[in-house]
Formats: C-alpha cells, sequence, structure tokens
C-alpha cells in the first residue's frame, strides 16, 4: 500500500521547519515519478538532515517534494514502503 493519500509538500527548509518536533514515523522523498528515499524516525530531523546533505545519493537526486506518515514503530511500515516503490538511495551495493 502506498503513503496514504496526501498533497506533496515542497522540499524546503520552511516546509521541515514547519512540522512539528517529534514526530515519529516514515517519510518519503521523491522528483516527479521517481522515488528517491524512504526513511524512518523523528520526521523533521531526519529531513533536516538530509537537506544538509548527510546522504549523498539524496544531495545529487535533488528531491522536490515529501510526503509522511506517523506510525510510532515505523520498521514494518518503511520495509513494506522501500519493497512497493523501489526508491533509488534505498538500494544496496
Amino acid at each position: 500500500m502506498p503513503f496514504s493519500k496526501q498533497t506533496p509538500r515542497a522540499y524546503t527548509r520552511a516546509n521541515v521547519f514547519a512540522l512539528g518536533e517529534d514526530q515519529i514515523g516514515v517519510y518519503g522523498l521523491f522528483r516527479k515519478n521517481d522515488w528517491i528515499y524512504i526513511g524512518k524516525g523523528d520526521i523533521r530531523q531526519r529531513l533536516l538532515d538530509h537537506l544538509n546533505g548527510d546522504k549523498p545519493c539524496i544531495t545529487k537526486a535533488m528531491p522536490t517534494h515529501w510526503v509522511a506518515e506517523l506510525w510510532p514503530k515505523p520498521d514494518a511500515r518503511m520495509s513494506q514502503l522501500i519493497n512497493e516503490l523501489k526508491p533509488s538511495c534505498n538500494k544496496k551495493v
């Protein structure tokens, strides 16, 4: 099952800072119809980490939008989304 229906948010520092703190869940970064990365954890903090260049693959792919879902235990949901959406920066070498 893909991410819940929602309006994607532009991947900007302002939109990430608009999130409340300590929201645990899964998030996805994409550009057009290409999924770039699916992650989990404190959504605001993780998105800020990515904006600050913590993962070169994400930086190089230049995501334009993101979506998120709150999940208190996000591991299984993240795995499900990775298997379904096959984001380019989640691939293991």
